[in-house]
């Protein structure tokens, strides 16, 4: 019987949350900024990682993935200390705009619906005499 998950899926689980707590609690860069890991996908071979950032002042994101491009070789080394693992996969940031997109999304569906009921509403006043 094949297993649940595969070694990558696991390594990837456990980058993400000591990344997590290693960004929190050591990474000291404020450029960095309210940030939060949405995923971690690691390659087959263990070599790389991508991990994806959620920034929760999106004009700030660039800046944020920048800062954290730059504390990539002292969070993975931070990581070889904590974690349990031969070889640290290199790590590549990447930005996750699925919150913004869904704030967009919800922003387009409720002008939708308040230019429905709108049209309602004319269309219930006008009693076409």
């Amino acid at each position: 019987m094949p297993r649940e998950f595969n070694r990558s899926d696991r390594v990837a689980g456990s980058l993400r949350r000591e990344l997590a707590k290693l960004i929190q609690m050591e990474l000291r860069d404020p450029e960095v900024g309210f940030i939060s890991l949405s995923d971690v996908e690691v390659s087959r071979d263990l070599a790389h990682a991508k991990v994806f950032v959620t920034v929760f002042e999106s004009e700030k994101a660039g800046s944020s993935l920048k800062a954290l491009k730059r504390a990539a070789g002292f969070l993975r080394s931070r990581l070889g200390q904590e974690m349990r693992i031969r070889s640290v996969p290199e790590l590549h940031f990447h930005h996750d705009a699925s919150v913004e997109t869904g704030q967009r999304m919800d922003s387009l569906i409720e002008a939708a619906v308040a230019a429905d009921h709108e049209h309602h509403q004319y269309d219930e006043n006008d009693t076409g005499d």
